[in-house]
Protein backbone atom coordinates (compact mmCIF):
# COMPACT_ATOMS: atom_id res chain seq x y z
CA UNK A 1 0.00 0.00 0.00
CA UNK A 2 1.19 3.38 -0.90
CA UNK A 3 2.34 5.90 1.75
CA UNK A 4 0.23 8.96 2.66
CA UNK A 5 1.64 12.68 0.93
CA UNK A 6 2.53 14.47 3.93
CA UNK A 7 1.77 17.87 3.64
CA UNK A 8 2.54 21.09 5.86
CA UNK A 9 0.05 24.28 4.55
CA UNK A 10 1.81 27.67 5.43
CA UNK A 11 -0.50 30.13 3.39
CA UNK A 12 -1.71 32.96 4.82
CA UNK A 13 -3.94 34.94 5.15
CA UNK A 14 -5.72 32.55 7.41
CA UNK A 15 -8.93 32.24 4.83
CA UNK A 16 -7.04 30.61 2.20
CA UNK A 17 -4.96 28.54 4.82
CA UNK A 18 -8.11 27.12 6.15
CA UNK A 19 -10.05 26.82 2.50
CA UNK A 20 -6.30 24.66 1.29
CA UNK A 21 -6.94 22.24 4.98
CA UNK A 22 -10.51 22.16 3.95
CA UNK A 23 -9.92 21.20 0.20
CA UNK A 24 -7.21 18.20 0.96
CA UNK A 25 -9.00 17.25 4.80
CA UNK A 26 -11.00 14.61 2.99
CA UNK A 27 -8.32 13.02 0.82
CA UNK A 28 -7.37 9.42 1.84
CA UNK A 29 -4.11 9.18 1.09
CA UNK A 30 -3.17 12.90 2.15
CA UNK A 31 -2.06 13.56 5.50
CA UNK A 32 -1.79 17.53 6.57
CA UNK A 33 0.95 17.03 8.70
CA UNK A 34 1.52 20.97 9.95
CA UNK A 35 -0.32 23.99 9.64
CA UNK A 36 2.26 27.24 9.74
CA UNK A 37 0.34 30.14 11.00
CA UNK A 38 3.98 32.56 11.08
CA UNK A 39 6.12 32.21 7.84
CA UNK A 40 9.21 32.45 10.65
CA UNK A 41 8.04 28.96 11.35
CA UNK A 42 8.16 27.24 8.36
CA UNK A 43 11.83 26.11 8.81
CA UNK A 44 11.15 24.80 11.55
CA UNK A 45 8.36 22.96 10.87
CA UNK A 46 9.58 21.46 7.83
CA UNK A 47 13.03 20.19 9.75
CA UNK A 48 10.77 18.37 12.11
CA UNK A 49 7.91 16.72 9.80
CA UNK A 50 9.69 16.54 6.78
CA UNK A 51 6.55 16.78 4.42
CA UNK A 52 6.10 15.52 0.97
CA UNK A 53 4.90 18.90 -0.34
CA UNK A 54 4.63 22.43 1.05
CA UNK A 55 1.85 24.54 0.35
CA UNK A 56 2.80 28.69 0.86
CA UNK A 57 1.60 31.99 -0.24
CA UNK A 58 2.42 33.23 -3.93
CA UNK A 59 3.25 36.77 -3.00
CA UNK A 60 4.15 38.16 -6.43
CA UNK A 61 3.37 37.25 -10.09
CA UNK A 62 6.39 35.61 -12.07
CA UNK A 63 8.58 35.80 -8.49
CA UNK A 64 9.64 32.64 -6.74
CA UNK A 65 8.71 32.50 -2.73
CA UNK A 66 12.35 33.02 -1.22
CA UNK A 67 11.49 30.30 1.10
CA UNK A 68 11.70 28.30 -2.37
CA UNK A 69 15.55 27.80 -2.72
CA UNK A 70 16.39 27.81 0.82
CA UNK A 71 14.16 25.55 1.31
CA UNK A 72 14.63 23.14 -1.85
CA UNK A 73 18.33 23.36 -1.36
CA UNK A 74 18.29 21.75 2.35
CA UNK A 75 15.43 19.38 1.41
CA UNK A 76 15.38 18.87 -2.65
CA UNK A 77 12.73 15.88 -2.33
CA UNK A 78 10.10 18.46 -0.76
CA UNK A 79 8.19 19.99 -3.56
CA UNK A 80 6.29 23.13 -3.03
CA UNK A 81 2.72 24.77 -4.09
CA UNK A 82 2.81 28.00 -4.32
CA UNK A 83 -1.37 29.36 -4.42
CA UNK A 84 -1.91 33.05 -5.26
CA UNK A 85 -6.13 32.50 -5.01
CA UNK A 86 -6.61 36.52 -5.41
CA UNK A 87 -5.03 36.22 -9.46
CA UNK A 88 -6.38 32.31 -9.36
CA UNK A 89 -2.86 30.77 -10.28
CA UNK A 90 -0.40 28.60 -8.48
CA UNK A 91 3.34 27.25 -9.64
CA UNK A 92 4.70 24.35 -8.41
CA UNK A 93 8.37 24.08 -7.57
CA UNK A 94 10.52 20.98 -7.05
CA UNK A 95 14.56 20.56 -7.38
CA UNK A 96 16.35 18.52 -9.58
CA UNK A 97 20.27 17.29 -10.00
CA UNK A 98 22.28 18.08 -13.66
CA UNK A 99 24.26 15.33 -14.11
CA UNK A 100 27.50 16.12 -15.49
CA UNK A 101 29.75 14.33 -17.44
CA UNK A 102 33.49 14.13 -19.69
CA UNK A 103 35.39 11.77 -21.10
CA UNK A 104 38.11 10.42 -19.05
CA UNK A 105 41.10 8.40 -20.59
CA UNK A 106 40.66 4.71 -20.20
CA UNK A 107 44.11 4.44 -18.14
CA UNK A 108 45.23 4.82 -14.40
CA UNK A 109 46.23 8.29 -15.05
CA UNK A 110 42.79 8.88 -16.41
CA UNK A 111 41.11 7.20 -13.28
CA UNK A 112 43.66 8.79 -10.47
CA UNK A 113 43.08 11.81 -12.01
CA UNK A 114 39.47 11.27 -11.80
CA UNK A 115 39.28 10.09 -8.04
CA UNK A 116 40.95 13.08 -6.75
CA UNK A 117 39.09 15.75 -8.50
CA UNK A 118 39.09 18.73 -10.56
CA UNK A 119 41.80 20.67 -8.26
CA UNK A 120 44.33 17.80 -8.78
CA UNK A 121 43.99 16.58 -11.98
CA UNK A 122 46.80 14.95 -13.30
CA UNK A 123 46.02 14.24 -16.68
CA UNK A 124 44.07 11.65 -18.75
CA UNK A 125 40.82 14.02 -19.38
CA UNK A 126 39.86 14.46 -22.71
Amino acid sequence: MPRNVRVVVANRPRLIRELVLATIADQPDIEVVGEVQNEADILETVEEQRPDFLIVALDSAGKRPPVCDMLLSKFPDMKILALAPERNSSVFYWASIDIHSFNVEASEEGILGVLRGPGRRVGGYQ
